[in-house]
């Protein structure tokens, strides 16, 4: 019996191998998993030894030979297969064990040149995983070091590799060299070349190629009679993340968590966010995540039972304590203390879901919708306007009389990183720190502005208000004036923008006007 291996990922390589030989199995390998077979003491024959040509430049041919694909493809059933590769010298291949170049890995470094990431592209490894998938009933392939002890289990004296463990490894590497494909093409397709003969990586494609890999199914979608499941894209954001402990996520969970990662992910200063129903019901900044997470909670108690967390701070013991205090579902945050103390704080709510995973890679991610039978595609909305502090040369523009004052310049930038992540139509109010009222998916901007001092009440006097989109009319300027804000800031761009600022005037407002809108539907 005779087994190819070449891995880039070298996990478990060499348990697997020691089991083989132990078997009696021929091992031939090529580079650098042939010298990590042979260091561990293991006999190897080179692939330059079976097809008789050395591998060349710089390995980029070594198994694109006859006498490699030929010992794989022969059907041991078929005797002029059998024949044909006897007449040429051709020993059959029983076990093909290969995982392909780190392509995904090179492809997340956005400023690798081309010609680095094309030299990641396998050749060899797709080919011997297509053969070995296609002549599944004859000879064995493995993709992932996590099958490493099934294969082992399988070959032991006495036992035989079924045909459904052939077959389910087989559909696997097909799988796997599909998804490998659909990642080159969707990072080749963000390739532009310029008329100086650059290349420039990261341009918008006319082919867009998710490859998504299942995280696990979920009990159930929005309602108990949809079916639902957690896919990825890659390792970061919640392709990363990591359970602590609690009941299963849900579908909407997930739409949640991420609702309120997108809110904290706004903030350097410790923050916390509040969600229901993918809203906020209450943001806050703090002089801690548990001071934040109190004030966010605090801004809206009522609508803050049974909602989900997002900070931007790892969790700690103060904020464990402040976190159990109140029935909430689900956290998310950048990390949690290994402290046993921290922990055990949290195991006390036990169905307490606690998330964590990294968001420092999402630059370039994208906003995926579904629509009957199609998928719109956008990039991420970023709230690039508000990234630098208020007033200064990127803000927004003053087109009232009266400037804002400092204090409420800096709650002005707070109420617009909130605005921008509230489901259109919007209008919130807010304080320097902490949201006072939310006023989110009306189908006025009007009854936006009502909705929010419905629950505020007199909560509203000194705030500052924003507005996710332009104010049509001077009606919705006029009810915030009413409710007590000070200041306001909106996109601007209506054709009645004259008519509102001068009811700003006249109601004393500050008003600025970014010029950038931020619908979320």
């Amino acid at each position: 019996m005779r087994a190819l291996l070449s891995v880039s990922d070298k996990s478990g390589l060499i348990p697997l191998a020691s089991a083989l030989a132990a078997q009696g199995w021929e091992l031939v390998s090529t580079g650098g998993t042939a010298r990590a077979l042979a260091e561990a003491g293991l006999p190897v024959i080179g692939i330059s030894d079976v097809t008789g040509f050395p591998e060349m430049m710089d390995g980029r041919v070594k198994t694109l030979h006859p006498k490699v694909h030929g010992g794989i493809l022969a059907r041991r059933h078929m005797p002029a297969d059998l024949e044909a590769i006897a007449a040429h010298g051709i020993a059959p291949i029983d076990l093909v064990v290969v995982n392909l170049y780190p392509f995904a890995q090179a492809a997340a470094k956005p400023d690798l040149p081309l010609d680095a990431l094309v030299e990641e592209i396998d050749i060899g490894g797709p080919s011997l995983l297509r053969a070995a998938a296609k002549n599944f009933r004859d000879v064995l392939v493995v993709v992932d070091p996590a099958d490493y002890p099934k294969v082992i289990a399988a070959i032991q004296p006495g036992g035989s590799p079924s045909l459904a463990l052939r077959f389910d490894l087989a559909r696997k590497a097909i799988g796997h060299t599909a998804d490998y494909d659909r990642m080159i093409a969707a990072t080749l397709g963000e390739v532009t070349v310029g008329s100086d003969g650059t290349f420039t990586r990261g341009a918008a494609s006319s082919r867009w190629t998710p490859v998504l890999s299942k995280v696990r199914d979920l009990r159930y979608g929005e309602n108990p009679h949809q079916s639902a499941a957690w896919f990825t894209m890659g390792p970061h954001g919640f392709g990363g993340a990591v359970v602590h402990q609690g009941k299963e996520l849900s579908f909407t969970n997930l739409l949640d968590l991420d609702a309120a990662a997108r809110i904290a992910m706004e903030f350097t200063e410790p923050a916390a966010v509040v969600i229901k129903h993918t809203n906020p019901c209450g943001v806050a900044t703090g002089t801690s995540a548990a001071d934040a997470y109190i004030r966010a909670r605090e801004a809206d108690p009522l609508s803050a039972f049974g909602g989900i967390v997002g900070l931007n701070r790892p969790i700690d013991l103060e904020t464990a304590h402040a976190l159990v205090s109140t029935f909430i579902e689900a956290v998310i945050a950048p990390g949690l203390s290994a402290d046993e103390e921290t922990r055990a704080v949290l195991a006390t709510k036990p169905n307490l879901r606690i998330v964590t995973a990294s968001f420092d890679a999402m630059d370039r991610d994208r906003d995926v919708r579904s629509i009957l039978g199609s998928w719109l595609v956008q990039d991420r909305d970023r709230v690039i306007e508000a990234a630098t502090v208020w007033p200064g040369p990127d803000g927004p523009k003053v087109v009232t009389k009266r400037a804002p004052t400092p204090e409420e310049w800096t709650a002005l930038r707070f109420a617009w990183r909130v605005c921008a992540h509230v489901k259109s139509n919007t209008v919130i109010f807010t304080s320097a720190d902490a949201t006072l009222a939310i006023g989110a998916g009306q189908m006025s901007r009007v009854d936006a502005v009502r909705t929010a001092v419905l629950k505020a009440g007199d909560r509203l006097r000194g705030s500052v208000a924003a507005s996710d989109a332009f104010f049509p009319f001077r009606d919705g300027l006029d009810v915030v004036a009413s409710a007590g804000a000070t200041a306001v800031v909106q996109p601007g761009g209506s054709v009645r923008d004259d008519e509102v600022i001068a009811a700003a005037d006249e109601r004393g407002l500050a008003m600025v006007f970014t010029g950038r809108r931020h619908f979320r539907h």
